[in-house]
């Protein structure tokens, strides 16, 4: 018997509470999801819109690619609060820095992932998060980026050229009705980054809200990150 995913959906996983600890001496407050009985193919480190205005590691669509894709596409996806931000989960230690001392942060969670052998990790960054994904994601051990919302508001051109350097895979998921960010100008601000791919979603806006939204942003994830597993069905 199969069962529709619906929004409230939560699929099968075994799931963790951990603490990331940080090169300035802060413990962060996260979750590692990951498939039941089985060893991921790759691992998704989200990273949450801004924390001043309401984003976190429960932020939905991180949530629900928790929830759906360890048993819909054999990923591990870990989610944590940056400095000082709060969810469900607790509160990590220390203060929003704007996107500068959050550096460490990323650096924790990267680092965690590689002490767990955890494989093949992507940064999946969500508006905020995508300032963090291309200022300080350029870790050895990061296959690539996808970016959801992304502002461009911190990260400048000299990250988007660090980038264009270095070749790793860049996806950018740009809505539509974009509050800050639509298609066109995104197109034209990551024309300097020759191997970034900019996907225009018809009718979305910069919060992904409603399922038909979610759906397009977890296909659109699944599609780079673990292929044989695309198209995620819409039953379980």
């Amino acid at each position: 018997m199969t069962t529709e995913i619906r929004a409230a959906t939560v699929l099968p996983a075994r799931r963790e509470d951990i603490t990331l600890h940080t090169g300035d001496g802060l413990e962060l407050v996260g979750e590692l999801a990951l498939p039941e009985g089985r060893d991921p193919v790759a691992t998704l480190v989200c990273l949450h819109p801004l924390p001043t205005h309401g984003g976190m590691m429960d932020s939905h669509v991180l949530r629900k690619a928790s929830y759906r894709l360890p048993a819909l596409a054999d990923l591990a996806v870990l989610r944590f609060n940056t400095r000082g931000t709060t969810s469900e989960r607790g509160t990590s230690q220390g203060a929003f820095d704007g996107g500068e001392g959050e550096r460490y942060d990323v650096a924790a969670a990267l680092e965690f992932a590689e002490y767990h052998d955890l494989p093949n990790v992507w940064l999946v960054g969500w508006s905020f998060g995508t300032e963090l994904a291309l200022k300080w994601g350029l870790d050895p051990s990061v296959r690539g980026a996808i970016l959801l919302s992304p502002p461009l508001h911190r990260a400048t051109d000299a990250d988007l050229d660090a980038w264009a350097a270095d070749g790793r895979p860049l996806t950018a998921l740009v809505p539509e009705l974009d509050d800050y960010l639509r298609p066109p100008e995104a197109a034209h601000r990551f024309a300097r980054v020759p191997q970034a791919e900019v996907v225009g979603v018809p009718g979305a806006k910069h919060l992904w809200v409603g399922e038909p939204s979610v759906q397009v942003v977890l296909n659109e994830i699944v599609k780079r990150v673990a292929p044989a597993s695309w198209p995620l069905p819409v039953s379980f």
